[in-house]
């Protein structure tokens, strides 16, 4: 099967040294929750992030939420050919049972990345539907064991995804950033095989997601 992993995904809540920030604060309130418990969000908390470590991949779930939306609604998911693994920048990585139907709102989607925070797991009557643990992204790769590891970057060699797609075998592993700007990690770029330029623009990452799942499908059912 098939592995999707969003890396270094902008995916956290509100780390302890911006908690006290006016524009958190008042977020947090207008929220009814406390500022440790709601997601770091630049729309909101622009001004608090100001000058932060790692400040541009940081502060934008909404991407993330679009490309966990592009690669949970087509057949290749529905079908249960592809596994998805959310891993974020503070080195958390969330994990989805078979089927899992993400909110297509974010704010409601942000409520249950919140809870899922505090609570680890988000289940219902039929059992476990998200899981977080604290996990690298090197240890997820050694818990998926892939054959090839695949990464796209405006640092990698320049192909198309078309062909790219007839290189991904029954048990690749596919890594995407879930940020805004930037490149890998010397960490993650190390364990990638193959890394894949797709053109000389950075193109956001829901974008090369909804593409490059495209076109595997495209290898696998057409």
């Amino acid at each position: 099967m098939v592995s999707l992993v969003l890396s270094e995904s902008s995916l956290e809540l509100v780390p302890s040294e911006l908690e006290r920030h006016p524009s958190v604060v008042s977020h947090a309130r207008k929220l009814g929750k406390r500022p440790s418990e709601i997601l770091l969000d630049n729309s909101w908390h622009f001004a608090a992030m100001k000058g932060i470590e790692n400040e541009t991949k940081r502060g934008r779930p909404d991407l993330v939420h679009f490309s966990i939306l592009e690669a949970t609604t087509i057949p290749l998911y529905l079908q249960d050919r592809i596994r998805l693994y959310v891993h974020t920048l503070d080195d958390n990585v969330i994990s989805f049972a078979e089927n899992v139907r993400i909110p297509k709102s974010y704010h409601r989607f942000a409520g249950v990345i919140e809870k899922l925070y505090q609570e680890k797991e988000i289940t219902s009557k039929n059992g476990i539907l998200l899981k977080m643990k604290k996990q690298n992204f090197s240890e997820l790769i050694n818990e998926i064991n892939p054959s090839k590891i695949l990464g796209f970057s405006t640092k990698g060699i320049k192909s198309t995804y078309e062909k790219i797609a007839r290189d991904v075998d029954d048990g690749a592993c596919i890594v995407i950033g879930g940020f805004q700007k930037g490149h890998f990690s010397s960490t993650i770029e190390s364990k990638i095989t193959d890394l894949y330029s797709v053109g000389d623009e950075s193109f956001e990452g829901h974008t090369v997601v909804a593409r490059m799942l495209y076109e595997y499908e495209k290898t696998i059912f057409m």
